[in-house]
C-alpha cells in the first residue's frame, strides 16, 4: 500500500510534548547484531537462520531509502550501519518483572529506551558502537505509525519516544537526522528477547569492582566476577541508581561491559565452536526480533557474519554519544556538537580510535587493562593510562575526553554504588 493511500490524519505537536518516566533498558538486543549475526558464519546455523526466515520477514519493516540497496555488502561505499533498538513492549510473560512500566498510568505505549548504532567499515573492516541516551533532547522528523497516522515533526523531544511516533523506520529516521549516517539496516529486541537471548547463550561474565545494591529493579551483587543470565542479566542492564552517579550516561558505560563481554565470549571458540548452542542462539534470536526488510535476507546475514568475523577486539569500539546538560532541563541532555562531529569524521575516515576519557567514580565502569596469563583488577577511578598524543600514529585519532567509551580489548568492572 503507499504511503499517500495509507495517511489517515497528521497528529499536530507543538512544543515540547512530556517524557514518560523512567522505564527499563534493555541492551541485550546487541546479541542479535553481534550474535545472531556472527552465528551466520556457520553453515549450519545458516540453514536455521534461512528456516526462520519467513518470520522476520512476516514482521519486517521497510527504511526509508533503503529499496535500492545494492545486493553485496562490499558495494556499500564508506561501509555500513547497523542499528539495534531495545523496546519495552509489555509482553504478558515478563510483564510482572517490571511494575508499573506494565500496569500503573504509564503502561501505554512503546518506547525505544535504547538505542545503539553499529557502524562497519570498509577494509580494514572495524566496528563501532555508539550509544545514544534515551533522554537526549533532538528533533524528531516526522514519522507514519502502524495505523497510518502521521506524526508532525517535533523540534524537541527525547529519543525514546520516536519508536511510538513511528516505529523502527522512525528512530532509524530520527537516528540518520541527528547524525548525517546512513542506515542500511535495523533490528529491534523486546524484554522477553532479553531474557531468551542471555540464556540461549549461557550467560555473560560481568566483572564488580564494588558491590551493587539497587532496590528498583532488585539488583543486589557483591564485588567480583559473576555469570548472569536471565533476569538477572536484565537488571544488571536496567541499573542506574546501582552504578556510577545513578544517571542514564552511567548506566550505558555499564551495558557496555556487557556488551565488551559478550563480543569476547561470542568470538571465541565457546560459543562459535559450540554448533548446538550457535543453533539455539540463531532460533531464539530470529524468533525475538524485529527487522528491517533489507536485514531480513539469510543471504545478507551472512554476508555481514562474513564482513565481521575476523574483527581484532582493538578494533571494535564501544562509544557513548557526546552528550552535556539541556539547559531547559537539567535532568535531560542535549547533543554535544562539536564532539560529535569529531567522532563521526574519525569513524567515518575509519581511522583507529583512541578513547582518551578518564574515568572516574560518576562514570558506569572502571577501566582495567588485561594482561595475558593473569588476573586484572580495577584501576582506581580517575587513574586510567592517559595516551599520550605525540605517540598516536597517523591512522589513530585520538577522540575529545568528552567520549567516553572502551574497546572490546579492554576489561571494565561495574562501578557500584556500594563502597
Amino acid at each position: 500500500m503507499s504511503q499517500s493511500t495509507r495517511r489517515r490524519r497528521t497528529i499536530a505537536r507543538h512544543g515540547q510534548l512530556r517524557t514518560p518516566g523512567p522505564v527499563s533498558q534493555l541492551l541485550k538486543f546487541i546479541a542479535i547484531g553481534l550474535a545472531v549475526v556472527l552465528v551466520s558464519g556457520m553453515g549450519v546455523a545458516a540453514y536455521v537462520v534461512y528456516d526462520l526466515s519467513s518470520t522476520v520477514t512476516a514482521n519486517a519493516v521497510e527504511l526509508d531509502d533503503t529499496k535500492d540497496l545494492p545486493p553485496d555488502i562490499s558495494e556499500y561505499e564508506g561501509g555500513f550501519n547497523l542499528l539495534l533498538t531495545g523496546v519495552d513492549t509489555c509482553e504478558e510473560a515478563y510483564a510482572a518483572y517490571f511494575g508499573d512500566r506494565c500496569s500503573g498510568p504509564d503502561s501505554e505505549g512503546t518506547l525505544n529506551d535504547v538505542n545503539l548504532l553499529v557502524h562497519v567499515s570498509e577494509e580494514p573492516r572495524r566496528i563501532t558502537v555508539v550509544s545514544f541516551p534515551r533522554d537526549l533532547m533532538l528533533p524528531i522528523p516526522e514519522c507514519e505509525d502502524a495505523e497510518g497516522e502521521v506524526h508532525s515533526a517535533m523540534s524537541k523531544q527525547s529519543l525514546n519516544t520516536a519508536y511510538t511516533d513511528g516505529g523502527l523506520n522512525c528512530v532509524a529516521k530520527t537516528i540518520t537526522q541527528l547524525t548525517g549516517q546512513d542506515i542500511q539496516f535495523a533490528a529491534s529486541v523486546t524484554f522477553g528477547g532479553v531474557i531468551e537471548i542471555t540464556n540461549a547463550i549461557g550467560g555473560v561474565d560481568v566483572c564488580l569492582a564494588t558491590p551493587i545494591k539497587d532496590r528498583y529493579t532488585g539488583l543486589d551483587m557483591a564485588a567480583g566476577t559473576h555469570t548472569i543470565q536471565g533476569l538477572e542479566a536484565l537488571q544488571f542492564l536496567r541499573t542506574r541508581h546501582g552504578v556510577g552517579d545513578g544517571s542514564d550516561l552511567g548506566r550505558i558505560g555499564n551495558q557496555q561491559q556487557y556488551m565488551s563481554s559478550l563480543v569476547r565470549k561470542m568470538i571465541s571458540g565457546e560459543t562459535l565452536g559450540n554448533v548446538p548452542t550457535m543453533l539455539k542462539l540463531a532460533n531464539v534470536g530470529l524468533s525475538n526480533v524485529e527487522a528491517s526488510t533489507s536485514l531480513a535476507e539469510p543471504i545478507k546475514i551472512v554476508q555481514i557474519a562474513l564482513a565481521v568475523k575476523s574483527v581484532p577486539f582493538e578494533d571494535i569500539v564501544f562509544l557513548q554519544f557526546p552528550t552535556q546538560t539541556d539547559p531547559d532541563n537539567p535532568n535531560k541532555v542535549v547533543a554535544n556538537k562539536s564532539a560529535a562531529q569529531t567522532m563521526w569524521d574519525a569513524i567515518n575516515a575509519n581511522a583507529q580510535l583512541q578513547v582518551t576519557h578518564e574515568n572516574s567514580e560518576n562514570d558506569g565502569v572502571v577501566v582495567t587493562e588485561p594482561v595475558p596469563g593473569t588476573a586484572t583488577e580495577p584501576t582506581t577511578p580517575g587513574t586510567e593510562a592517559t595516551p599520550d598524543p605525540a605517540a598516536t600514529p597517523d591512522n589513530v585519532v585520538a577522540l575529545p575526553d568528552s567520549i567516553k567509551g572502551n574497546s572490546a580489548a579492554q576489561q571494565t568492572c561495574s562501578n557500584g554504588n556500594v563502597r
